[in-house]
């Protein structure tokens, strides 16, 4: 049986029990703990952090591109990708103590697959059910879980759509599409409805914060539409009423989803606009770069708060393009779309994203 040691993390104080076999992130998740974290996979270094107190700590692979051999010798450590074996202090680089704070414990559930429809050409709408007595998993719009990959050991992660499943107990997902992608390959070829699957969570930190009177940028590509639209559907239900803007990059119109809900949620959540550019095709609306539409129609970002979801780089060249047109840093929220593979491989093996 695996040890356990405390881990203290500061400066909020928040001390839990990890066992040698989990990861850090992964005993905090289950103890409602809710960490900055993003990929859990070693690549994003949304969870880096400095170990004060201990030395004894061994970590799963991951790439050095989110932890460099010279960081990692200063102290610094993954959290997604550390096992302590003696008891830690952790200063914590990235937090938000109230999301801290308000973490739901991870849950491990079966659903059923209600729909698996194309959205586009490369774009499923994937729409579970879940099964059991129990008929709801609890999350935060914007969160994710990690669908277990039948007839494999492996997972991978996608964000939920919907905003609850208290009431349907379903969940629903923008799933791309890639050549060889071991999940997304599965789910357009061979995943049917009645089918169950195995997922996980909930995870992740894409939440809506409240910052009443601040205008809201969010700034979304490709599956990067599914927490978005989870966040722009919360504020719909719950009548948030704030400045908001949507800045969706696609190549062409056919890569364009979910227009019609959009263009209705700006006739019925005030202070809305949807804002679409296609980057490879002509037409009536914006063309070019998403970053570089941003850049045109929004001069000063002072006191906004910002939202990137969507392939790394496009979420890469958008964070310090905010942060130019005066988006204070620790109000961009941002979700990366990180590939899968070899952590330590910088080639590509398999890419997919939630």
């Amino acid at each position: 049986m695996a040890g356990k040691h405390v881990v203290r993390f500061e400066p909020v104080g928040i001390e839990i029990e990890v066992a040698e076999d989990q990861t850090i992130l992964r005993a905090a998740a289950e103890q409602g703990v809710m960490l900055m974290h993003g990929c859990k996979e070693g690549q994003c270094a949304s969870c880096k952090s400095f170990v004060l107190d201990g030395e004894d700590i061994e970590h799963d692979r991951y790439s050095t591109f989110a932890l460099p051999d010279y960081e990692l010798n200063e102290g610094y450590t993954l959290l997604c990708r550390a096992h302590a074996y003696e008891d830690l202090t952790i200063e914590l680089l990235n937090y938000d103590e109230e999301m801290i704070r308000s973490g739901l414990p991870i849950q491990e559930r079966t659903a059923e697959v209600v729909a698996i429809d194309a959205v586009t050409h490369d774009l499923r709408h994937l729409v579970l059910r879940l099964t059991g007595e129990d008929g709801e998993l609890k999350f935060f719009p914007g969160q994710y879980v990690d669908l277990k990959v039948p007839g494999t050991d492996a997972s991978r992660s996608f964000s939920m759509a919907n905003t609850s499943s208290r009431e349907s107990g379903q969940l629903e997902f923008v799933i791309r599409v890639y050549p060889g992608g071991l999940f997304s390959e599965f789910l357009d070829q061979r995943l049917r409805v009645g089918d169950q699957l195995e997922l996980t969570g909930p995870f992740g930190v894409f939440t809506l914060r409240d910052n009443p009177g601040a205008r809201i940028v969010f700034v979304g590509g490709g599956a990067g539409m599914a927490p978005i639209l989870s966040l722009l559907r919360t504020m719909s239900e719950r009548g948030i009423e704030r400045q908001v803007t949507f800045y969706y990059g696609a190549r062409t119109r056919q890569d364009l989803c979910f227009v019609d809900e959009l263009r209705e949620l700006e006739r019925t959540l005030p202070g809305f606009r949807y804002m679409p550019a296609l980057s490879e095709d002509e037409w009536d609306g914006e063309n070019g770069l998403i970053t570089d539409v941003v850049r045109k129609h929004e001069p000063d970002l002072k006191g906004a708060d910002a939202y990137v979801c969507g392939p790394p780089p496009m979420v890469e060249a958008a964070i310090p393009m905010l942060e130019r047109l005066g988006v204070v840093t620790k109000h961009i929220y941002y979700d990366k779309f990180t590939t899968t593979g070899d952590a330590g491989d910088s080639k590509v093996l398999e890419a997919e994203s939630r």
